[in-house]
């Protein structure tokens, strides 16, 4: 059990690097960043990497619509990211047929990506289970710890009927904490219910109300309690950071959310 901490791609590296560094000091395990057609995680990461050495990097997820594995290899190499500390989430974007794109893509992922820790992006149970049959893990979004305990049996299923052991159940927690942490949650939940079909389909399963799903607290206790019931059922946390995107926000958020 861990806990990592992600942004949206495209922080600021002067942002980037002294967050990295603060969240390595509070004892995050891992770093993480979104990937989306504006800014690409990896860059992300590669500012990550530079101040906070020790911990392990991700990126969730890079959508296979938009780049192939070998941009994917390319940008890895170009960044000088370091593929045994790298997760690499992938899913299915815009595609048509997304849970066969996803089984015919992972072996040329596999041979392009040596050494590199490959998570599916997984929401219904047939993603849930190629994930635990397949993946070296499975990156859940947009849970509630009830849903996601749901999700990790069908992840636990694919992986038995498989004959491998369960790999690792990772997933964002998104997190706001302070007076306005309601609204940011919901702003930011609001735009993903509407987004496609997968998402609508997602959160009608889900039946909760915009701005319910993640963690969204006043004080540090509130945010620790709540974080809490994630753990129960994923493997690894992440906490996908709701602040202003400066320093002293991102920090301070950080810490709110730290593990023990």
């Amino acid at each position: 059990m861990s806990r990592g901490f992600g942004v949206a791609a495209g922080l600021d590296p002067e942002v980037a690097r002294p967050l990295a560094a603060s969240c390595a000091e509070l004892g995050y395990a891992s770093m993480w960043s979104n990937d989306h057609p504006g800014a690409k995680g990896l860059e992300t990461l590669a500012e990550f990497a530079a101040a906070a050495p020790s911990i392990d990097l991700g990126v969730a997820v890079i959508a296979l619509d938009r780049q192939s594995p070998d941009v994917i290899a390319a940008d890895i190499e170009r960044l000088s990211l370091d593929p045994k500390r790298l997760w690499l989430g992938v899913g299915a974007g815009f595609s048509e047929r997304p849970l066969t794109r996803m089984r015919e893509s992972l072996p040329e992922l596999r041979e392009k990506l040596p050494g590199v820790r490959l998570v599916l992006a997984a929401m219904g149970p047939k993603m849930c289970a190629l994930a635990g049959a397949e993946f070296d893990g499975a990156f859940f979004n947009w849970m509630t710890p009830e849903f996601a305990a749901g999700a990790r049996e069908q992840v636990e299923a694919g992986a038995r009927d498989a004959g491998r052991e369960t790999p690792p159940v990772l997933g964002y927690v998104r997190t706001a904490v302070g007076e306005d942490a309601g609204p940011r949650l919901a702003k930011e939940e609001s735009f993903y219910r509407d987004l496609h079909d997968g998402y609508r389909n997602h959160f009608a399963r889900l039946g909760k109300p915009n701005g319910t799903v993640g963690v969204a607290t006043v004080s540090a206790g509130e945010t620790q309690q709540a974080l809490i019931a994630y753990e129960d059922v994923l493997d690894t946390v992440v906490v996908r950071g709701l602040a202003s995107a400066t320093v002293e926000a991102m920090t301070s958020l950080a810490s709110a959310a730290a593990p023990d």
